[in-house]
């Protein structure tokens, strides 16, 4: 059964950074790419960050470029999301996700995704 589980988020100071990770199990992890997404209250889930399955090309929405930085390690299982400059606009949960397709952009190219994990930023 394929599970993830994302890590790492907590509250923290405009400007500060927090690096999330995405632990995966009961896959071949190698083989997919891997997406972030977030939501916020009241509002869609969207977009964060995506990887391809070797970590050799990697995505980044308009809104978090230069700010945020996707990376994974499939020797670990893990993909991570190293967000800095934090600003209060990223607050949302966070939720990583397995790419079925090898696309990232779009959420319905994901099929497996995590519980999520709370981000707050404070002005």
């Amino acid at each position: 059964q394929v599970q993830l589980v994302e890590s790492g988020g907590g509250l923290v100071q405009a400007g500060g950074s927090l690096t999330l990770s995405c632990a995966a199990s009961g896959l071949t992890f190698s083989s997919y790419a891997m997406g972030w997404f977030r939501q916020a209250p009241g509002k869609a889930r969207e977009f964060v960050a995506g990887i391809s399955w070797s970590g050799s090309t990697t995505y980044t929405a308009d809104s978090v470029k230069g700010r945020f930085t996707v990376s994974r390690d499939n020797a670990k299982n893990t993909v991570y999301l190293q967000m800095n400059s934090l600003k209060p606009e990223d607050t949302a949960d966070y939720y990583c996700a397995r790419s079925q397709t090898g696309r990232v952009k779009v959420l319905i190219e994901y099929d497996y995704w995590g519980q999520g994990t709370q981000v707050t930023v404070s002005s």
